[in-house]
């Protein structure tokens, strides 16, 4: 005779206690990886002077550094970490594309558009200063593109959302360089800003951008069932008593803010918005109550250890978190496809 199916109850509590477990291990991940961003670099400093120097006010050159320089450059680490993370997640869950990412909408090139012409027509020459144009022009294009999505029949589908935010992002990405190519000056500026960093950032920005961080994540965590819903498809969505449209509205709206934020803070930043959900859905399941804590989790962890390897890799230059990002993830998500691949 066939072995009698395990209790639904014991399943659900090893299913439970593997997420608790890998969520404590993210924690742990997470800890580490704030410790190695504030302990390596150019000038090393031992894990001791680090406590001190945070705890203890110490004194000394090493303390300086860490406060002044190291503390503000890790916190914005972990702060757009998270937001692209729970930004990817929630457009991933949203467009039911896999492949989605805070570039699908045209998001992030709006705040490229904004950061643009901050610098060659305001006159803005300061990380401070393009803060609120990048997160304007974030806005801006994702208003538009979801102003093209929900003209005509059906609405805001998945397949008008991605094809109105490759549009938009052809059209702003036309303007970017448009407006390059005649001024030499903002090319020189705005690709420092480009390639995505976290380097030379300091607690100012961190205070501008905190408060739409912290509103981005509130609407995407209050969307989590619809985007367990939406994920069945829409038609079992809107059986389940979830409004369609208004989970679009409420996580898209969230994501943009997320992004707006994370982009004028760092640059444009890739790979962790893709990559980052699908190694979180794999290690907690598909419930996005436990996916977005965990991609939350992760975000920060790839963007500080990427920051970190950067610093280290061709001494005493550095090289951008941006490129970094993609290179030491790109190898999670092949491992990650190809898991998946293989039949049962």
């Amino acid at each position: 005779m066939p072995a009698a199916a395990p209790p639904i109850h014991s399943t659900r509590h090893t299913l439970v206690a593997r997420r608790v477990g890998w969520t404590a291990a993210a924690v742990v991940a997470l800890l580490l990886s704030v410790l190695l961003s504030l302990a390596v670099g150019a000038r090393a400093v031992a894990p001791s002077a680090v406590i001190d120097a945070l705890l203890h006010s110490g004194r000394g050159d090493d303390a300086e550094v860490i406060r002044q320089l190291r503390v503000p450059r890790t916190l914005i680490g972990l702060m757009v970490g998270a937001a692209l993370a729970l930004a990817g997640t929630a457009l991933q869950g949203i467009t039911r594309n896999p492949i989605a990412d805070p570039g699908i909408l045209g998001i992030s090139q709006g705040s490229s558009v904004g950061v643009v012409l901050a610098i060659a027509f305001a006159g803005v020459h300061t990380l401070a200063g393009y803060v609120w144009y990048a997160f304007a022009g974030a806005a801006v294009a994702s208003v538009a593109v979801y102003a093209i999505a929900s003209s005509g029949r059906g609405g805001a589908t998945p397949v008008k959302l991605a094809l109105g935010g490759a549009a938009i992002n052809a059209l702003l990405v036309s303007v970017t360089t448009g407006v390059l190519t005649t001024s030499a000056a903002t090319l020189d500026e705005f690709r420092f800003w480009q390639v995505g960093s976290i380097a030379g950032r300091d607690a100012e920005i961190a205070g501008q951008i905190w408060p739409f961080l912290l509103i981005g994540t509130v609407l995407v965590i209050a969307v989590a069932r619809g985007l367990d819903a939406l994920a069945l498809g829409e038609d079992v969505a809107k059986g389940l008593g979830q409004n369609v449209a208004a989970v679009r509205i409420v996580g898209g709206l969230g994501a943009t803010v997320l992004i707006g934020a994370a982009v004028a803070a760092a640059g444009p930043i890739a790979f962790i918005g893709l990559a980052v959900p699908h190694i979180a859905r794999a290690i907690v399941g598909s419930d996005h109550r436990w996916v977005l804590p965990m991609a939350a989790l992760i975000g920060p962890v790839m963007l500080l250890v990427s920051d970190v390897v950067g610093r280290v890799v061709f001494p005493p230059g550095e090289v951008p978190a941006g490129v970094m990002t993609a290179l030491i993830g790109v190898p999670f998500l092949v491992a990650l496809v190809r898991r998946k691949a293989v039949p049962a």
